[in-house]
């Protein structure tokens, strides 16, 4: 059986599952299973299968992961989302609509802490949904606001989504791609704040009261603790004093410590903030797994390389290649969640950027901006749901304010394809790469 009909198989088998209801993770063993016995005996393909699952999640790097989404867990219980709102009412406050950008620049700090577009858009956006209403907002607008910034914070390190793409890659420097995350992130999230400016002076929101110095500068000392967790980590892991593992258990130790020191940590929430993480660490886990079945059933039977041939006979033009990836991405992220949908097409598309001569690094961004964007998409972005769910609108009434930001966020998405400066700029400074 050739490529195409063993990628067919396959394809047509994962959506089978997933419209019966079948978990992903699950759902893209079985398929990957089933096309693998297209192409070798049945006892070759479950001793290979088990095989591939147990080596998938047998790997070093993952335990950053995993100490990323216990620190953002600890943080989301340890009083930490306040005093970054207080923060980030300070840097947008004297703007049009003060309060969406609090929220913008609440979802891009908070988000780099925590690694999570689902804690930010719940976090933040119930902190700020009650005040803006209370000032007179459109729900909706609100909502959208929040939904549309959630994901920044994925782009803004430290960021589990470039970890798993870093091992999927075949080893991509995680420093590298995280001092690359800081441009695209914060051009993210200055897209959404700029459309939300052009809709506050239309509606005329009101600007929030003037802060003094005094009290600025107890916000910002306040909020000092919580943004040195940046520091600290991306710091030592681009000096190179320790690893993106060791980072992340140094990240576990300073939440743990702060969250003390606010006194907002208790004992009774230790279980389940554990309970958690394990449950978080299975999903990633298994997902990893499956996905090395599917990587290895693709690799066996060359989909990768069927595919980059097909994509490159479209057109040798970069800029069309790009187009088409970016597309199908944009596609992919409405559908799927974020860490199965780099695991699956990374090795889909890593082929084609090698052979149009595109960085790993810049490619790594540019995935992982696609699949932010589909996290707030309609019909079944993760921030999308619980951003509504806070903001208290249904996904039809968010939907048309929303669609204004997704086009914000569409544009700025080419930006970053098209000029890979904005994506390389610095982590050359820097020096590592």
């Amino acid at each position: 059986m050739d490529a195409l009909q063993t990628g067919l198989v396959m394809l047509s088998s994962f959506i089978l599952l997933m419209v019966i209801g079948v978990p992903i993770s699950v759902a893209t063993g079985i398929a990957s299973f089933i096309a693998a016995l297209m192409i070798i005996p049945f006892d070759v393909a479950i001793f290979t299968a088990a095989q591939k699952l147990v080596n998938g999640m047998d790997s070093f790097a993952l335990l950053a992961v995993i100490f990323f989404i216990l620190s953002g867990i600890i943080m989301n219980n340890g009083g930490i989302a306040l005093r970054l709102v207080n923060l980030a009412k300070l840097l947008g406050g004297r703007l049009p609509g003060s309060l969406a950008h609090t929220n913008v620049v609440g979802n891009m700090l908070f988000g780099s802490i925590s690694g999570s577009a689902v804690a930010s858009a719940a976090a933040i956006g119930g902190v700020m949904s009650p005040l803006q209403e209370k000032e007179g907002y459109n729900k909706s607008y609100s909502a959208a606001v929040n939904i549309a910034s959630a994901p920044a914070g994925l782009l803004i390190p430290p960021s589990g989504a470039l970890i798993i793409f870093s091992m999927v890659s075949g080893g991509t420097s995680i420093a590298a791609l995280f001092l690359a995350g800081y441009l695209p992130g914060i051009l993210m999230g200055l897209s959404v704040m700029i459309i939300a400016y052009i809709i506050a002076k239309k509606e005329k929101y009101p600007v929030a009261k003037k802060v003094t110095l005094s009290e600025g500068l107890k916000v910002v000392i306040d909020a000092i603790p919580s943004l040195m967790l940046i520091v600290i980590v991306i710091g030592g892991i681009v000096a190179g004093v320790f690893t993106a593992t060791e980072g992340s258990a140094i990240a576990v130790l300073y939440s743990v410590i702060l969250s003390i020191c606010y006194r907002s940590l208790k004992w009774s929430d230790v279980p389940k903030i554990l309970i958690e993480t394990v449950v978080m660490t299975g999903i990633v886990l298994f997902l990893v797994g499956a996905s090395s079945i599917m990587s290895w059933v693709m690799a066996f039977s060359g989909i990768p390389a069927a595919i980059s041939q097909a994509v490159l006979s479209v057109s040798e033009s970069p800029i069309v290649i790009l187009l088409i990836m970016n597309v199908v991405l944009l596609l992919v992220g409405m559908v799927m969640d974020i860490t199965p949908a780099i695991l699956i097409f990374t090795p889909i598309f890593m082929p084609i950027v090698t052979q149009i001569g595109m960085d790993p690094v810049h490619f790594g961004i540019v995935l992982v901006f696609n699949l932010c964007i589909g996290i707030m998409s309609p019909p079944s972005g993760s921030a999308l749901f619980v951003g509504c769910s806070v903001g208290g609108v249904s996904i039809e009434n968010v939907t048309k304010p929303l669609l204004i930001f997704l086009a914000g966020l569409i544009f700025t998405l080419l930006l970053v394809t098209y000029i890979p400066a904005i994506t390389l700029f610095v982590p050359k400074l820097f020096g590592v790469m």
